[in-house]
């Protein structure tokens, strides 16, 4: 008998093969429960204004994101990241579209109008200065001016569709573009995983 209870031992799985047991075991009970979450969930006739189980798990990112983007440039919009994007969710921009174009107009918020909070170059020609009371009702509105004025139902927030009728200069929408790709870039490199497993 203790011979056989031995050999049972040694049967046992390695330990690397026992790590990757526990991570599909933990992978499959995570994806059971959030299934039998988002059912309770819908069973229990929850209201449309409460975010669903099942999305509140993916996390939103794009503010930090955007905040350490910014943070780079020493831009003062940098506190600013859930403004851009609570007003692009809003608007439904692109989220990398208005803090770009400040990037083009004003070096991201650092070379403005003598207390405008106008980063965007919006309404300043000549010496007309539109001036906003802060940066937030500056971001509204932008984002709110660029939706009814410039995309309309226009679904991509196309630099290149607004450029022409936004500013004199050509290159303006190659330009905005460029901040855009650098976002994403540092998006991706600075992308974290919303499922860490560790063992």
């Amino acid at each position: 008998m203790e011979r056989r209870s031995s050999s049972l031992v040694t049967r046992a799985l390695p330990i690397p093969h026992m790590k990757y047991l526990i991570t599909f075991l933990t992978v499959i009970l995570l994806l059971l429960t959030n299934a039998s979450l988002s059912y309770a969930y819908k069973e229990a006739g929850a209201s449309a204004d409460l975010d669903p189980i099942g999305e509140s798990i993916v996390l939103d990112n794009r503010s930090e994101i955007l905040r350490n983007f910014l943070i780079q440039y020493d831009s003062p919009l940098s506190g600013e990241a859930e403004s851009f994007i609570k007003n692009a969710d809003k608007y439904n921009l692109d989220w990398r579209l208005v803090a770009s174009i400040a990037g083009l107009e004003s070096t991201f918020g650092k070379h403005i109008p003598y207390n405008s909070y106008n980063g965007w170059g919006w309404g300043v020609y000549g010496d007309n200065v539109i001036r906003f009371n802060s940066w937030s009702e500056g971001i509204e509105t932008i984002s709110q001016g660029l939706r009814e004025r410039y995309l309309k139902d226009k679904l991509e927030s196309d630099p290149y569709f607004i450029g022409p009728t936004y500013a004199a200069s050509p290159t303006w929408a190659q330009r905005v573009s460029y901040f855009m790709e650098k976002m994403e870039e540092y998006k991706l490199r600075n992308a974290k995983s919303t499922l860490s497993l560790a063992l």
